[in-house]
C-alpha cells in the first residue's frame, strides 16, 4: 500500500513532528554548515553569524478573515518566528503564488494589507516573486515569506539578568533554555485566531464577537527583553498552547505544570469549543507569545508586557519542575492530567 501524505501532517502536532524528523531531517542532518541554531533544532528560526533566518508559507482559508487576511497573517507570522529568538526583524520577502480567476480587487487588498502590517512591526518587504498558476492547481492565493534579523541589542542584558540567578549557556531563546523553576508567562487570551476563523469558514456564527488576534509580536518581545529575565519565548501557532509548551518541555528535558485557572481563555471561545468539542488549548493563535522566564524576574515582565496594548490578559500560568515529566495541566476542579501534543490542528489551514 502505497503511504500518502495527509492533511493532518501539515498541521503541527505529532503527526507533523513524526513527518519532519522521520521523512525531511534525515537528509539535512549532514550539510547543516556553520549554523548556531540549526534545522535539526526545530526551533523558530536559524541562526547564522548572528543573523537570524527563517521561512513560512501560509495556506489560509479563507484568505480574508475577522480581524485579518492572508497579507497580514504572512507578514505578521514571519516577523513573529524572528523575534522569538531574540532577534530584531529588519526585512521580509514575499513570494506569491496566485491562481487564474482571483478577483483583483481581493488580490490588491491583500497586497495592501501587507503593507499596513510590515509598516506598523517596521519591518519593510525588500524583496520578492510572483507567479500565477492555471486554475485548480492551488487555491485561490498562496504566500510565501523568508524574514532576517539580527541579534537585538537588548539580548545581551537580558541574559546578563538570567545569569544573575542561575546558570544560562545559551546565546538565543531557545526551546530547550526551559530548567527547574522558570515560570511561563502567556501574553494573553488564546484559541480567537483558530475560532474565528472556523467559525467564519463554517458558518457557525462566532464571527460577530470573536476576531482573530493576528499581528506583529516584535514590540511586544522588546519590551520583556529590556526587563531581561526571559530564558525561551515563543509563539503558539499551529498546535496552540498545548503544542508549544510540550516543545519546552521535550527540547528542555524538563515538566512543565500549567495552571487551568489562570490560562485566559475569553467566554466566547470557550462556549465554542465547548460546543464544537475541542480543546481550546490546541487551537493556534498569531498573536500571542509563550515565555519561559526566571522565577525571580516573571512578575517585573508580566508588569510590564501588560502595559502593551496586546496584553492586557497577559498571566502567569505556569512553572517548570523536575519533579514530573512532560506537560500536566492542573484543572479548575482541582485534578491534573496530562497535556500531550494534539495529534494534528483541531481546526485546519488557518495559517
Amino acid at each position: 500500500m502505497v503511504e500518502k501524505i495527509k492533511l493532518a501532517q501539515g498541521a503541527g502536532g505529532e503527526q507533523m513532528d513524526k513527518l519532519i524528523k522521520e521523512k525531511i531531517l534525515k537528509y539535512f542532518k549532514k550539510n547543516q554548515g556553520d549554523a548556531e541554531v540549526s534545522l535539526l533544532m526545530l526551533d523558530d528560526s536559524a541562526v547564522i553569524d548572528d543573523i537570524v533566518f527563517t521561512t513560512d508559507s501560509h495556506t489560509v482559508h479563507p484568505i480574508i478573515f475577522p480581524g485579518g487576511d492572508l497579507g497580514s497573517l504572512a507578514v505578521a507570522g514571519t516577523i513573529n518566528d524572528i523575534a522569538v529568538m531574540g532577534a530584531k526583524p529588519i526585512a521580509l520577502s514575499a513570494g506569491f503564488i496566485i491562481e487564474e480567476g482571483l478577483d483583483i480587487n481581493i488580490f490588491e487588498t491583500i497586497v495592501k494589507s501587507m503593507s499596513i502590517t510590515s509598516e506598523k512591526a517596521g519591518v519593510p518587504i525588500v524583496t520578492g516573486d510572483t507567479k500565477v498558476v492555471e486554475k485548480g492547481a492551488i487555491q485561490e492565493f498562496m504566500i510565501n515569506t523568508s524574514g532576517i534579523g539580527k541579534r537585538h541589542i537588548l539580548l545581551d542584558k537580558n541574559i546578563n539578568e538570567v545569569k544573575r540567578y542561575r546558570k544560562f549557556n545559551s546565546r538565543w531563546l531557545l526551546d530547550s533554555n526551559i530548567k527547574n523553576s522558570d515560570v511561563i508567562i502567556l501574553s494573553g487570551n488564546i484559541a480567537e485566531h483558530g475560532v474565528a476563523l472556523m467559525s467564519f469558514r463554517e458558518g457557525y456564527g462566532f464571527e460577530t464577537t470573536i476576531k482573530s488576534d493576528v499581528t506583529p509580536v516584535n514590540g511586544l518581545i522588546e519590551k520583556a527583553l529590556g526587563v531581561g529575565g526571559v530564558v525561551s519565548a515563543k509563539d503558539p501557532t499551529r498546535g496552540g498552547l498545548s503544542n508549544s509548551v510540550n516543545e519546552f518541555s521535550e527540547k528542555s528535558k524538563t515538566g512543565i505544570i500549567l495552571y487551568e485557572e489562570e490560562i485566559p481563555i475569553p467566554l466566547g471561545v470557550r462556549s465554542a469549543c465547548d460546543m464544537l468539542g475541542i480543546d481550546p488549548l490546541e487551537i493556534g493563535n498569531e498573536g500571542k507569545v509563550v515565555f519561559g522566564v526566571v522565577k525571580e524576574k516573571a512578575e517585573d515582565v508580566l508588569k510590564i508586557i501588560k502595559k502593551h496594548p496586546i496584553c492586557k490578559k497577559a498571566a502567569i500560568i505556569g512553572e517548570a519542575t523536575n519533579k514530573i515529566k512532560g506537560v500536566v495541566l492542573e484543572t479548575i476542579v482541582g485534578g491534573k492530567r496530562n497535556l500531550h501534543k494534539p495529534i494534528g490542528d483541531p481546526v485546519p489551514r488557518i495559517c
